[in-house]
C-alpha cells in the first residue's frame, strides 16, 4: 500500500522539512558545542586556585572567575541545545499532525511501523 502526501501541504511540507534539517545540523553543533563545555577542564583550574585563595584575595578572585567561565559556558550552551529540541518537537508535532514522523533525517509514514518506504518530500510522486 503506497502512500501519498496532500498536494495541497507540499509547500509547507518540503519548507518544514528543509527547516528540520537545518535544526538537526544546528542539533548536532549544539551537541557538540554543550560536550565541549562539559570536557573543559577550567574548573580544575578554579580549584587549584581556589588552594592558594587561603592566603590571598587575587587568587580568590581568579578561582570565582574559572568557575564562572566554566560554568557560564556549560549553562548556555546547554540553553542553545534545549532551544533546537524545543523547535525540533515543535516540527515533529506538525508532522505528526500530517501523518508523518522522522528516523533521523529520514521522514517515513507513521503507518509504515517497518520503515521499509521513506518519503522524499521533493519527489513530485509523492503527492496526489
Amino acid at each position: 500500500m503506497e502512500r501519498y502526501l496532500s498536494l495541497a501541504d507540499k509547500f509547507d511540507i518540503q519548507q518544514n522539512y528543509r527547516r528540520y534539517v537545518r535544526l538537526a545540523e544546528r542539533h548536532d553543533g549544539a551537541m557538540a558545542s554543550y560536550n565541549d563545555a562539559r570536557a573543559s577542564r577550567v574548573w580544575v583550574v578554579g580549584i587549584i586556585a581556589l588552594l592558594f585563595a587561603l592566603s590571598s584575595k587575587f587568587f580568590m578572585g581568579a578561582a570565582a572567575g574559572m568557575f564562572g567561565v566554566y560554568f557560564y559556558s556549560v549553562v548556555r550552551s546547554w540553553m542553545r541545545t534545549s532551544e533546537v529540541n524545543e523547535n525540533m518537537e515543535q516540527l515533529d508535532r506538525w508532522f505528526s499532525t500530517k501523518g508523518l514522523r522522522f528516523e533521523g533525517r529520514i521522514m517515513y509514514s507513521q503507518k509504515d511501523e517497518l520503515l521499509e518506504q521513506p518519503l522524499d518530500p521533493f519527489d513530485d510522486a509523492c503527492y496526489r
